[in-house]
C-alpha cells in the first residue's frame, strides 16, 4: 500500500503550509546565490605616487583584469569598486581607499553589505619573503608583518582567510625596507610583469570557478 502525504484539512492550514514551503525555497535560492558571490580584494594605497610600487600590486592585478575583461571601476563607500560576472559567478572587485593600514574596515564593509561568506574571500598582496613573481595562495597564516593583513586580522578577527601573495622579493639593503616597497618596480621586474598579472587573473578565475583547493593545487610554485 502506498502512504499518502498528510494534507492540510482547511484553507488557512493550506495557505500556511503553501507559504512555508515557499519561504523554504526562498532561503534555499537566496543561500545558493551567497555562495556563487566572491569578494576579491587588492591591497595597495590611493594616489598617482604609488600606482607603479610594489606594495600596490593589489590594485595592479584587479586592474588588469578589469582591462581584459572591459570594467569599469566607481569610488563607493571605503573603495573603488567593479563587478565581474562569469559562469553564473558574481565577483565583487575591490580596491579600498582607506590606505593600507586601514584596509581591514574596507573588507569588513563590502563582507557585510554583499553578504558574502569568509570562505569567498581573496586577498592579493606583496610578500617580501617571495621571489619576484612567485605566488602563493594559501587559506590562513600569519601577517609576516605586512600592515593591511594585519589589519584584516584585527577587524575580521581570524587569521583563517585566503589570501594570494605576490612575490615582490627582498633585495634591498638593511634599514631601507620601506623604501624598497614603495619604490617602483625595475625595468627587468616590468618586462616580466605581464604574464605574472596574466597568470594572476587566471588565479582569481579559478578560485571562483574551481575553489580555494584546486587553485592552490594548480598554481602554487607557478
Amino acid at each position: 500500500m502506498v502512504n499518502k502525504l498528510r494534507q492540510p484539512k482547511n484553507k488557512s492550514m493550506i495557505w500556511q503550509f503553501v507559504l512555508k514551503l515557499f519561504k523554504k525555497q526562498n532561503h534555499k535560492e537566496e543561500e545558493q546565490d551567497i555562495m556563487k558571490k566572491f569578494l576579491i580584494v587588492g591591497l595597495g594605497n590611493l594616489g598617482a605616487e604609488y600606482a607603479e610600487t610594489r606594495h600596490n600590486i593589489g590594485f595592479k592585478v584587479l586592474d588588469e583584469l578589469a582591462k581584459q575583461e572591459n570594467l569599469n571601476f566607481e569610488t563607493q563607500k571605503l573603495g573603488d569598486i567593479a563587478t565581474y560576472k562569469l559562469k553564473g559567478r558574481s565577483f565583487i572587485l575591490l580596491k579600498p581607499n582607506t590606505y593600507m593600514n586601514l584596509s581591514g574596515k574596507a573588507v569588513l564593509y563590502w563582507l557585510t553589505k554583499e553578504k558574502i561568506s569568509l570562505e569567498n574571500l581573496l586577498v592579493i598582496t606583496d610578500d617580501l619573503n617571495l621571489p619576484f613573481g612567485s605566488i602563493r595562495v594559501k587559506t590562513k597564516g600569519s601577517d609576516g608583518g605586512h600592515n593591511g593583513l594585519k589589519d584584516i586580522q584585527v577587524k575580521l578577527n581570524t587569521n583563517k582567510y585566503n589570501r594570494f601573495r605576490f612575490g615582490i622579493s627582498d633585495a634591498f639593503t638593511k634599514g631601507r625596507q620601506v623604501d624598497y616597497v614603495l619604490g617602483e618596480w625595475t625595468q627587468e621586474e616590468n618586462s616580466l610583469l605581464k604574464e605574472r598579472l596574466d597568470q594572476s587573473v587566471k588565479i582569481i578565475k579559478s578560485f571562483g570557478l574551481a575553489g580555494i583547493n584546486n587553485t592552490m593545487n594548480t598554481f602554487n610554485g607557478k
